[in-house]
């Protein structure tokens, strides 16, 4: 049986310890001990991507990812996207992006060096602050994966992403008819319900976590801003 190397540390601010491990031919994330990601499980971190971007109907879509993570949702938007979309990549923690440049460069190929890709060293809250507030433009779409689920697990400062103000904060992020996309370890009705009363439509999915069908379930919420233009809070 091959044993896991050690490979490198980082402390997230105001959260967990994540350590970067191999297994073989494998990488895996860990938290606390317990896999938070993996090369084995992408799958779904990659149609997070690729039926958001189905969905889109801009023809230079603008779009927001939330946690580089392995870098799989990045590297599917921008096998899909055209030449002039623009994929803007939050990530908070400094090491993950040190790893794939280094340990994990031939996984990461040329996605941080392309010219669509804009890395954004910071909380993906005050990315979506921005836009909402007009410092940057709006987003066709906006991605989340940078937990488990709508919860703290990672960082207790995620579940502001997921409260009803952090929901209609998001909303106004989005240009009409854009798609806040969340990615999730399993359903939560409750976070559906936050998601209505942000007046999105919505569409719930899952999702396997391997592409042979194989693997656990996951579940990824599309909740798509209506046409209307609308400056509304949800306190």
């Amino acid at each position: 049986m091959l044993a896991r190397e050690h490979i490198a540390f980082a402390q997230v601010t105001g959260g967990a310890l994540l350590e970067l491990v191999r297994h073989g031919t494998d990488f895996i994330v860990t938290v606390d001990r317990s896999e938070l990601m993996s090369t084995r499980m992408r799958y779904s971190e990659e149609q997070l991507a690729e039926l958001t971007l189905a969905r889109l109907a801009a023809e230079a879509p603008r779009v927001l990812i939330g946690g580089y993570g392995l870098g799989f949702t990045l590297r599917a938007a921008l096998a899909l996207a055209n030449e002039r979309a623009e994929i803007v990549v939050a990530e908070i923690v400094p090491e993950i992006l040190e790893w794939a440049k280094g340990p994990m460069a031939a996984l990461t190929g040329t996605a941080l060096e392309d010219p669509r890709t804009v890395i954004v060293l910071g909380d993906v809250v005050a990315a979506i602050d921005d836009a909402m507030d007009g410092t940057t433009p709006r987003y066709d779409a906006i991605l989340l994966d940078v937990d488990n689920g709508p919860d703290g697990v990672v960082r207790s400062g995620n579940g502001r992403l997921y409260s009803r103000t952090g929901l209609a904060r998001a909303r106004d992020a989005l240009n009409p008819g854009g798609i806040l996309a969340v990615w999730s370890a399993g359903g939560d009705p409750a976070f559906t319900k936050r998601l209505e009363d942000a007046r999105f439509e919505i569409e719930e999915i899952t999702v396997r976590a391997r592409p042979n069908n194989k693997g656990p379930r996951h579940t990824i919420w599309f909740a798509r801003r209506s046409g209307e233009a609308s400056a509304s809070r949800i306190d």
